[in-house]
């Protein structure tokens, strides 16, 4: 694999905490363009930091991060915003939105930092909240909407700058497993239409859903394998029959 394939790699890379806490010891993991990979493990595995290494919020003790081929280690704040801007979309297991405000605001105002202009931020959130299924939602507020539907505008406004990576952080841990089958679903469906989708989970089962599954213990790396049997996205449009 060269460079240019490689959204995200990781090199030897640990993270030492005060009072010697070891979160990670030594890491390699490429993420490839296109990858639907699951980082899978139990509380205190080394997940969250390695959410935080990628998602360029952190720097390692040792070792290279490198996302689109920039080394996070020798970029300032301000350039690493610039990357994280332009290269990530985050979605949380909380939502993050504004209740006040409607749909295609809350996605809109996600990329105020970009210099887009208010009309065309707001057309870009339309197409966004339509890539989710929720082009017939746009001026409710997030009151309005079910659990299920308040994640998916919280994809909405992670994707709607066309980020080439989506890092999702337990995206289905409030919701019933309806709902979360449908959000997982929306994920898939944005893989299979080129977005690079990572996401941090504890559940096997989601993990399963997953192209690629990387699994974490104790900060070390123990298992990496993918599976291909079925498609991600008839894995999941199944799961929510």
């Amino acid at each position: 694999m060269n460079d240019q394939e490689a959204v995200v790699e990781l090199r030897g890379v640990t993270k030492t905490y005060p009072g010697d806490v070891h979160a990670l010891r030594g890491v390699d993991l490429t993420v490839a363009r296109g990858d639907l990979l699951a980082i899978v493990g139990p509380s205190g595995s080394g997940k969250s930091t390695m959410l935080h290494l990628i998602g360029t919020l952190d720097r390692p003790t040792t070792g290279t991060v490198l996302v689109t081929g920039h080394d996070v280690a020798t970029l300032s704040d301000r350039q690493l915003s610039g990357l994280r801007s332009r290269t990530l979309g985050f979605v949380f297991q909380q939502f993050h939105l504004s209740p006040g405000v409607s749909a295609l605001d809350n996605v809109a105002d996600g990329l105020l930092y970009t210099g887009t202009g208010r009309r065309a931020r707001r057309e870009r959130a339309a197409e966004a909240l339509e890539r989710v299924g929720l082009g017939h939602r746009l001026g409710h507020r997030p009151s309005e909407l079910s659990g299920g539907e308040q994640q998916r505008v919280a994809v909405a406004r992670a994707v709607a700058g066309d980020p080439p990576l989506l890092l999702a952080d337990e995206p289905t841990g409030n919701l019933d497993s309806h709902a979360g089958a449908d959000v997982l679903a929306v994920l898939a469906d944005l893989n299979e239409s080129g977005t690079t989708v990572a996401v941090i989970t504890h559940d096997a089962e989601i993990a399963g859903w997953c192209r690629r599954q990387v699994r974490l213990r104790d900060g070390l790396v123990v298992d990496g394998h993918e599976h291909d049997h079925l498609s991600p996205v008839e894995l999941l449009r199944g799961a929510r029959r």
